[in-house]
């Protein structure tokens, strides 16, 4: 079976979708396709996104091989932050954010941020 999601951020999600699909018997295999690249930065924009230390790439150093043994897959395959680029040249008038991905914040640090967003952008990006 394969299983497409939009991402994988702590990676307990994917984890429990394929243990859901074993116990059902429904599949012999898994195999997870993510329709992003791999989420490395947190979002200061309004997503709810932990600390780099958190995610799932970083906390497995990008080894998609034990990214894929911790979810419990067969295979993992993500989309690069190249073909993500790719894929909405031109679609996108103005562009896109693309920081938890790349670690590019479109914009600087802006005062009126929550202190606590505030201290959490500073201590990853500062």
């Amino acid at each position: 079976m394969v299983v497409v999601d939009d991402s994988i951020v702590r990676g307990t999600t994917c984890q429990k979708i394929v243990s859901l699909l074993r116990e059902m018997g429904k599949a012999k295999e898994v195999h997870f396709r993510i329709s992003s690249p791999p989420v490395t930065h947190p979002c200061f924009y309004g997503i709810d996104t932990p600390t780099k230390s958190e995610l799932i790439y970083n906390v497995k150093d990008g080894c998609l091989a034990e990214i894929c043994h911790f979810i419990t897959a067969d295979s993992l395959g993500y989309v690069s932050v190249e073909g993500l680029n790719q894929a909405v040249a031109g679609r996108c008038d103005g562009g896109f954010c693309n920081a938890c991905f790349s670690g590019e914040y479109p914009v600087d640090i802006v005062d009126n941020l929550e202190q606590k967003q505030l201290d959490l952008f500073l201590r990853e990006v500062g």
